[in-house]
């Protein structure tokens, strides 16, 4: 039976109890396998099976996302690209076309809900849909888990990957064990769907090793380590007076209910971002404020683009700026009303880069958004005013300019201040 109970193991492990009076709770995490690179495969199906890295160039840039078969050698986001490079000469560098892979999002958040208006996206490419009042009409959990896999395929023409089970933690788990395996000898299809069964989620995180818990990272691991704990089986077997000592009190009440497959967190829907923007590392420092400036242009422009197109406009924007010795600062901006015309966003930041960065050579630079809401639609009445809106005409130019990169992708177009370094970048004059 596929209808899972939330199984809070009250009495013993494996008793199940409803969430809400008699309702029963099933609860399924759908991840896309490889979602930037596979949206890029689905555009150049001539490098099907060819290494394909997405977001880095060969140098300093970063890996946002690299396809299975890169994945074979090693290769994983947050890589720069030149460690990508050395561990696959042959690799593919494609662009990120972030505006794009939102587009394909939003087709595939559409078949969610579908399924249940119950929908938490933690990512463009991930979310946690709550069906426990879906079972009746639609089926088991794997029937609607199955229904979603085909749906997404026939909407965007790409795999997805789906845990089901009690409860988020769960089923996330199982998702990422639904998934295809890249090694060194090929690439191996996943099971696309894994069902943890009601009253067997103890047993299954059990067996895992215990880095796979929420909060266990490389630094927790290696103290639970110490004390003999590799796995969720060692870490509920340890004394918990010697847990507590490696890793405190709090961690420990946390650790061991993720430990028996608790999560009483409910499916919350319509998760805002809390920010939009965009960052690059790049090839070689710059110290040139007329090459900055341009960089700040064309990425503020392609923010202001995304904010125009998804929440409407931001009240704060703020520039980061890491420089040839790591430090990274920020600088930002608030206007008492929403804005996301380019130029008026442009002529905010513009002076901060210019004080912060000044003298100084700057290895990254990012521009991002926040505090959203819709833009302010009131005259332009005063031209120099903090609170001024850009004029209709600005307006206009600029959902053309939407418009042209929602079909041809966002590097199709740009301001001509923003093409400056682009130029450089390439030996154009």
């Amino acid at each position: 039976m596929d209808v899972i109970w939330d199984t809070r193991y009250e009495g013993g492990l494996g008793r199940g109890e409803s969430v809400h009076g008699d309702q029963l709770r099933t609860v399924l995490h759908v991840d896309m396998d490889a979602f930037y690179a596979s949206v890029e495969l689905s555009r150049h199906p001539e490098l099907q099976g060819r290494p394909v890295v997405v977001g880095a160039g060969e140098g300093r840039g970063v890996v946002a996302a690299a396809s299975y078969e890169a994945r074979r050698f090693g290769i994983r986001s947050a890589m720069s690209g030149a460690e990508a490079q050395r561990r696959c000469p042959g690799v593919i560098f494609l662009p990120a076309d972030h505006r794009h892979y939102s587009e394909v999002s939003g087709r595939i958040r559409r078949v969610f809900e579908d399924v249940t208006p119950l929908v938490e996206p933690l990512a463009l490419d991930e979310a946690f849909l709550d069906v426990s009042g879906s079972v009746r009409l639609l089926g088991s959990g794997r029937a609607i888990a199955e229904k979603i896999r085909a749906e997404v395929r026939l909407a965007v023409g790409l795999d997805c990957s789906v845990g089901v089970a009690s409860n988020k933690f769960v089923a996330k788990l199982a998702s990422v064990d639904a998934k295809p395996t890249a090694t060194r000898q090929g690439v191996s299809p996943g099971l696309g769907v894994v069902v943890i069964e009601p009253g067997s989620e103890a047993g299954y995180v059990a067996q895992l090793h215990v880095s796979r818990l929420w909060g266990v990272g490389p630094r927790t691991a290696e103290r639970l380590g110490s004390i003999g704990v590799e796995t969720v089986a060692d870490l509920l077997a340890v004394d918990q007076r010697i847990l507590r000592e490696a890793v405190g009190e709090s961690s420990t009440s946390h650790l061991l209910m993720l430990a028996v497959g608790r999560d009483d967190r409910p499916v919350v829907p319509d998760r805002q971002a809390k920010s939009i923007g965009h960052e690059e590392t790049f090839a070689a420092d710059i110290a040139d404020s007329a090459v900055l400036e341009a960089e700040l242009v064309r990425m503020g422009d392609l923010v202001a683009s995304r904010v125009r197109g998804s929440v409407g406009g931001a009240r704060t924007w703020t520039i980061k700026i890491r420089f040839d010795d790591f430090t990274t600062i920020t600088r930002s901006h608030t206007w008492p009303m929403a804005v996301a015309t380019t130029s008026e966003v442009i002529d905010r930041l513009r002076p901060l880069l210019a004080s912060a960065a000044v003298g100084r050579r700057v290895r990254l630079l990012g521009v991002s958004a926040s505090q959203f809401d819709a833009p302010a639609q009131q005259l332009d009445l005063f031209a120099a005013s903090s609170t001024s809106v850009e004029p209709e005409s600005w307006r206009v130019a600029e959902s053309a300019v939407d418009e042209v990169r929602s079909r041809f992708g966002e590097a199709s177009i740009g301001r001509a201040s923003g093409l400056r370094s682009r130029r450089s970048d390439s030996g154009l004059s």
